[in-house]
């Protein structure tokens, strides 16, 4: 389960962008660190009226989050007058404060409370729920939430700005009221770098963007899908590109990556293993039971079906069960330019091509050439004025383990070839391969591959 490398056009213009990103962010700017309105705070604290009287108590606040927003507005809050729970929306508050809430009138008409669609409640909904923090690429469970009057051309607005994770925040709000209200905004994570997944709420569209996601490796996605619950990476999985979903899931822990599969629809999940490796694929596909393998090959397309039930037919510990079938093979008189823009072709699956496999004219195995060698050779060079002195490198698909790494070992390369009865090459073992199928119980923990 190798990472797989990733091609950057400007590796400076990335990291550039990050640092301005982090700049732009709302917790950055001192006045509003030092303006944070603690919602464990307002929770339970005092609703007045425009004369000081005290009329009531808060018991939640809505936000309203989705589309391309960084800070969701807050609406509303919802307080308790008597045995009555309404609902006070933004423009008939006064102020908020870490002493309470003032309504903007001796006497205001109240709404009972009633969730509109897009509408969160912060503290029921999104306090001691998991989110994700792209930055930190971690799972996380906010013991708090903080807001800030943020201003606008329309005038400030009230918005979600930060997370708090910390111990103390979780002893605050279970201590004495006159502790709460009190943000520590260094332990505070900017809104901007949260993502929720799995929301429980009804109707609320989460935020549409999730290019941070994106950007994160293969591994930092296993580690988050790992972390997080069952409808929650479900909504993480939906939100990624086919290819990156599947490269996660080739880091995933066997367990872990077992469970997910179980819980995904069938036809998705198909779907997903289709797009892994077909080393990986095979060893996700072992670990299910019969009946669930079984109805994810059904419903793959019939070439893949047929490709990965012929690799099932080898034995775990054998060559062609731990082996990759992606192989870029060329004859003999084939330039070297041509190759490359084969290899070109190949860029989805670079992690798994050390060298180019040389044919013959029905096909028999006639050597390999290490990309070094290609990419220190001529354009109009031929492939096979490239191939090593001395006899092919390659085992049989029926070898194990031992025969395997006495091949490997013997002839100092960093793959060897399989091959077939007919000596026809049907794959290739890299040395983490090897090492994978020697120490399975390592996971995720993987050797870095180097050019031979």
């Amino acid at each position: 389960m190798p990472q797989r490398p990733r091609l950057i056009a400007n590796p400076a213009r990335p990291l550039r962008s990050a640092r301005r990103q982090r700049r732009s962010r709302l917790l950055a700017v001192r006045s509003v660190r030092d303006s944070l309105l603690s919602v464990a705070g307002l929770v339970g604290g005092p609703v007045r009226n425009q004369d000081g009287d005290h009329i009531g108590r808060v018991t939640d606040v809505v936000a309203r989050w989705g589309g391309e927003e960084s800070y969701p507005a807050v609406t509303g809050l919802v307080v308790k007058i008597g045995g009555r729970r309404a609902f006070a929306s933004m423009d008939q508050v006064a102020s908020v404060e870490r002493t309470g809430v003032t309504l903007g009138s001796a006497r205001i008409d109240l709404m009972e409370f009633a969730r509109r669609d897009g509408e969160v409640l912060l503290g029921r909904d999104v306090v001691d729920h998991q989110l994700v923090d792209v930055d930190g690429v971690q799972v996380i469970r906010p013991a708090d939430l903080y807001l800030a009057l943020i201003p606008g051309p329309e005038g400030s607005i009230l918005r979600l700005v930060g997370v708090d994770v910390s111990g103390q925040t979780l002893l605050r709000r279970l201590g004495p009221k006159r502790w709460r209200g009190l943000p520590t905004p260094e332990r505070v994570i900017d809104w901007a770098t949260i993502r929720p997944f799995g929301s429980e709420v009804p109707n609320v569209k989460l935020r549409a963007s999730h290019d941070e996601l994106r950007r994160l490796r293969p591994g930092e996605l296993a580690d988050l899908l790992e972390d997080l619950g069952r409808d929650a990476r479900q909504e993480l999985l939906a939100s990624l590109e086919p290819g990156k979903a599947a490269d996660a899931l080739e880091e995933m822990d066997p367990e872990e990556l077992e469970a997910l599969l179980r819980e995904t629809p069938p036809q998705d999940a198909a779907a997903l293993v289709a797009r892994m490796e077909p080393d990986e694929a095979v060893d996700a596909l072992r670990d299910l039971e019969d009946e669930a393998r079984r109805e994810l090959l059904e419903h793959m397309e019939p070439a893949q079906r047929e490709r990965l039930a012929g690799l099932l037919d080898f034995e775990q510990d054998q060559a062609g069960g731990f082996m990759t079938t992606i192989l870029v093979t060329a004859p003999p008189d084939q330039s070297v330019a041509e190759v490359r823009d084969r290899l070109r072709s190949q860029l989805d699956h670079a992690g798994d091509v050390d060298g180019v496999v040389v044919v013959g004219a029905t096909g028999e195995l006639l050597g390999d050439v290490p990309l070094y060698a290609l990419a220190i050779a001529s354009d109009h060079s031929r492939i096979g004025s490239l191939l090593p002195e001395g006899d092919a490198v390659s085992v049989p698909a029926e070898a194990g383990i031992t025969e395997v790494a006495e091949r490997l070992i013997e002839c100092r390369h960093s793959s060897v070839v399989v091959v077939d009865s007919d000596n026809l090459p049907i794959g290739r073992i890299l040395a983490d391969d090897l090492l994978d199928a020697l120490l399975p119980e390592r996971g995720r923990h993987h050797f870095p591959r180097f050019l031979s």
